[in-house]
């Protein structure tokens, strides 16, 4: 996953310690992913398959929306906006 930009952080469940907070938030905590890990499956459920090579993309992709999703619509709006945009040809 780091090879991918995914950075991996770690919490020590036999010392117990089930969360580690960051900036006055619980930076790493396991339900965390395993939550996003739930959502992906069911998102990746109907592609039958992926193959390796495109599974960055997927996760990528699947991050944007999840990240998304937390910060409301408006960002989503706003970026697709700035995607499809056309740029006036030159003189």
């Amino acid at each position: 996953m780091e090879a991918w930009g995914y950075p991996h952080k770690t919490v020590n469940h036999p010392a117990g310690e089930y969360a580690r907070d960051g900036e006055g938030f619980s930076e790493v905590h396991s339900d965390t992913m395993e939550g996003f890990w739930s959502l992906l499956c069911s998102w990746l459920r109907p592609h039958r398959g992926i193959s390796q090579a495109k599974l960055p993309l997927y996760l990528s992709f699947f991050e944007f929306v999840h990240n998304v999703r937390k910060r409301g619509k408006g960002l989503l709006s706003s970026s697709l906006a700035v995607l499809v945009k056309k740029t006036p040809k030159p003189i």
